[in-house]
């Protein structure tokens, strides 16, 4: 059992919800070894054609555990401060890959990843939405780039990712000063699709938006995410060689005609989920 999640998966939409209300959803040790788990398990065994991502109480997340930093060989662990400092640091490098891994399965995953944010988006949290398809939120949240205001850089994911999603200035402010960026400013920067008035109201919008991608071709949105990560990672020349490349072996235009079939007959498409991923001996 999960001490982090609730998973509920219906009607093709996998809902990953933060459960720990009381402690405002910090992502302690815990956290960054069940949450690539939980969205590994959904995209690599076909569970879902969407994720959505939402939280509980009064805030999504506050962000990174302090525990993260002081228990065991964390950067600030009892048993880094009697080690040769070389090899502590090379260590404490790849506890940040291990880290940032965590936030790559949503970019990595098959499926598209929508967050549903309440109240304050802090920290990993930003770095967490930040690797969604898409962000949504209510009318009092707000997304803050904490770890400036704690004396450090942030390194799990959110300025790789933030600098294509809003313009570079707002990023460099929002780093630079720790400022909240509050949701109708988050709105017009594009950071967010859309603003909603309260939390039922989000949750009612997001899965609808999930329900109008699951009702899609699972292998033409699976395209579709590969070639818009593609083409923010590359040059116009070669992300279009490379949708040559991809469709001359996954067009299927089975997904087609069943499309122009449903649209005539005003019905639901009905298409095959992808299948699970086989998993190396």
């Amino acid at each position: 059992m999960s001490v982090c999640f609730n998973v509920e998966i219906a009607g093709h939409i996998a809902h990953v919800q933060f459960k720990r209300a009381a402690e405002m959803n910090t992502m302690i040790p815990a956290f960054w070894n069940e949450f690539p788990q939980v969205i590994r398990d959904i995209d690599e065994n076909a569970k879902a054609r969407v994720i959505v991502i939402s939280s509980t109480g009064k805030h999504f997340s506050a962000g990174m555990d302090l525990a993260v930093f002081t228990s065991g060989d964390g950067v600030g662990g009892e048993a880094a401060k009697h080690r040769e400092t070389g090899r502590v640091r090379a260590n404490l490098r790849n506890e940040v890959l291990r880290l940032q891994e965590t936030f790559n399965v949503l970019d990595n995953a098959r499926i598209p990843v929508l967050a549903a944010v309440q109240g304050g988006c802090v920290g990993g949290a930003v770095d967490l939405t930040s690797a969604c398809d898409m962000r949504y939120c209510t009318r009092d949240a707000f997304f803050v780039i904490q770890e400036i205001n704690i004396g450090m850089t942030a390194d799990v994911g959110t300025f790789p990712r933030l600098c294509h999603l809003i313009p570079q200035g707002w990023v460099r402010e929002l780093a630079y000063t720790g400022r909240r960026l509050y949701a109708d400013k988050a709105k017009e920067i594009g950071l967010v699709n859309e603003v909603y008035e309260d939390h039922a109201a989000l949750m009612k919008g997001v899965m609808e938006t999930a329900r109008e991608i699951a009702s899609r071709s699972p292998l033409a949105v699976y395209g579709s995410k590969v070639m818009i990560n593609y083409a923010r990672d590359h040059a116009v020349k070669d992300s279009l060689d490379y949708i040559a490349t991809w469709q001359a072996g996954m067009f299927q235009p089975k997904d087609m005609i069943e499309a122009f079939a449903a649209k005539a007959e005003k019905r639901e498409g009905r298409f095959d989920d992808l299948y699970p991923l086989k998993k190396s001996m």
